[in-house]
């Protein structure tokens, strides 16, 4: 499951100040004054036709640094189309990423993160070969650095900047463009103790700030990454009100990213669990946990702008909190709006899915606008089962899944499922609803009933390239209007859709209708400012 597009780079000071200055990008000063190392962990994140996602991690080895600058070369005509934690700028291939104004202190030892979204050619998009911090190039270790410093900078005997390093968290006035936290805020950070107030100066553990936070107030968490060896788990009852939500969220412009690497593969070994109800998540990355990245058994919950990725079962789950929770207790009513979930797999490749409401699961539970894509197993499933009975009925809408049945690097198992959207499961009939949502060329179907034989309302939905069937619905008594079943690579079989079907649809028997002729062309998405969903094919908008 390891991202094949990753690089890990160590760097020391060295006499590249003039070779940088000569390709025209900007020198920062503090390097050239004091001892310098650094890491520098470039992965791509997310790839598709046309486009890709790129974080990057940067770890300050030496002095502390009052502003950075980050710059390297693409090596195959990639270009940056938009950033978040850092200015990016770009000169022919020669790219450069500096700080923004609430990241520019790194002290020693200290992480920051940036990311982008960037196109490729669709051929070839290599992780850059070498990188420079300030103009000094990577070649590893910590060494002094001489050399005359720039006109710009201060002289050796100026006093420090007052900018406190990034060991202390960065000043309490974040960027303009954002609105600053409210008052009375708890804020924990990588670096956070338990003991500690919870102040931006002094941060607390996201376990600490969460059994503090009352009804209406909210956690930020500072960017970077932290570390985690066990679950985090929001209790059932430590609840919010319907009129006063505890917040868990990513501070302004920042992304922290809960990484649990260090557990297990094992059931128990869960990154986030959210067993409260009526809080709201904005703005996390939960990775690498020995079973799901979020957990949701609580109601009443909004999960938003999450992304889950590298976990060893399924992403972002909603079932029962335990075997003894009855059935009124069942996870209801959850909105998650904006997420991303990839990559996800577990060492059986069965079971691990980008989103899941199955076996145990409410009412009322909603997807909108998010994105599932690489996993193992399905992008969703809603699976049911004999023991347990009926769940609640799940809206999806306005979401895509592709190229699930394959993680980003093309490992692929044969037990896999690898269906966009897996419905059902053992004959069990629950009324789903599905619409203005996009199939886009997953390992099995696109759309499956998987033996639900209920009355699902199955609209304005768009299916293209599935291995098998776009729509694959063998029985029951579902609804089918306005929906598109396109085929341009491959052959597949045909569609099969049992139910109240009428001539508003174009399934694939053979020959592609009229609509799809707007449908061809590479798949690219992103998420817009307000958080909605923008797909595009061919570089035309989708519109369902």
């Amino acid at each position: 499951m390891i991202n094949r597009h990753r690089r890990t780079v160590l760097w020391t000071s060295a006499a590249a100040t003039a070779a940088l200055a000569a390709s025209g990008l900007a020198v920062g000063a503090t390097a050239a004054q004091a001892a310098a190392g650094c890491r520098v962990d470039y992965a791509v994140t997310a790839q598709w036709g046309g486009g890709f996602t790129a974080n990057v991690n940067l770890t300050n080895l030496g002095d502390p640094l009052n502003g950075w600058a980050v710059t390297w070369t693409f090596a195959a005509g990639q270009t940056v189309s938009q950033a978040w934690g850092a200015e990016i700028t770009a000169s022919g291939a020669s790219v450069r990423a500096a700080n923004v104004s609430y990241n520019g202190s790194l002290g020693t030892n200290a992480t920051t993160s940036f990311g982008f979204n960037g196109t490729w050619n669709n051929s070839s998009n290599p992780v850059p070969s070498a990188f420079a911090v300030n103009g000094v190039t990577c070649t590893g270790g910590v060494t002094p650095t001489t050399g005359t410093p720039p006109t710009s900078a201060p002289p050796p005997s100026s006093p420090p900047p007052s900018t406190p390093p990034p060991s202390t968290p960065p000043p309490s006035t974040p960027p303009p463009s954002t609105p600053p936290p409210a008052g009375g805020a708890i804020y924990a950070a990588p670096n956070g103790t338990a003991g500690a107030a919870g102040t931006q100066a002094s941060p607390t553990t996201i376990a600490a700030a969460i059994t503090r936070v009352g009804a209406g107030g909210t956690i930020y968490l500072r960017g970077g990454t932290y570390n985690l060896s066990q679950t985090v788990t929001v209790a059932a009852g430590n609840d919010g009100t319907s009129s006063a939500r505890k917040n868990l969220y990513a501070y302004p412009g920042e992304t922290p990213i809960l990484n649990f690497s260090a557990m297990s593969e094992d059931p128990a070994n869960r990154g986030l669990a959210l067993n409260a109800s009526y809080w709201h998540v904005r703005g996390l990355v939960v990775e690498r946990a020995g079973d799901n990245g979020i957990f949701v058994g609580g109601s009443n919950n909004v999960i938003e702008r999450t992304v889950t990725r590298f976990n060893r079962d399924t992403g972002l789950q909603l079932s029962r909190i335990a075997s003894s929770t009855p059935r009124d207790q069942w996870p209801a009513n959850n909105l998650m709006v904006s997420v991303e979930s990839h990559d996800n797999a577990d060492s059986d490749g069965e079971d691990a899915d980008g989103f899941a409401a199955k076996l145990t699961v409410g009412s009322g539970n909603v997807f909108r606008y998010a994105v599932s894509h690489h996993n193992i197993d399905d992008g969703w499933d809603l699976y049911t089962k004999s023991d347990t009975g009926a769940i609640g009925p799940v809206t999806i809408e306005d979401s895509l899944a592709y190229s699930n049945g394959t993680l980003s690097n093309g490992a692929q198992n044969g037990n896999g499922d690898r269906n966009g959207f897996k419905l059902g499961g053992e004959d069990i009939a629950v009324n789903h609803t599905v619409r203005r949502t996009i199939a886009y060329r997953n390992g099995k179907h696109g759309f499956t009933y998987n033996r639900n034989p209920g009355a699902m309302t199955i609209s304005n939905n768009l299916s293209i390239d599935s291995t098998e069937r776009n729509f694959s619905f063998d029985a029951g008594t579902s609804v089918f209007r306005n929906n598109t079943s396109c085929r341009f690579a491959g052959s597949g079989s045909n569609d099969k859709t049992v139910g109240n079907v009428d001539s508003s649809n174009q399934f694939w028997s053979g020959s592609n209708g009229s609509r799809c002729a707007t449908y061809s062309g590479a798949l690219a998405w992103s998420f817009a400012a307000d958080g909605r969903l923008t797909v595009t094919l061919g570089g035309r908008a989708v519109s369902l």
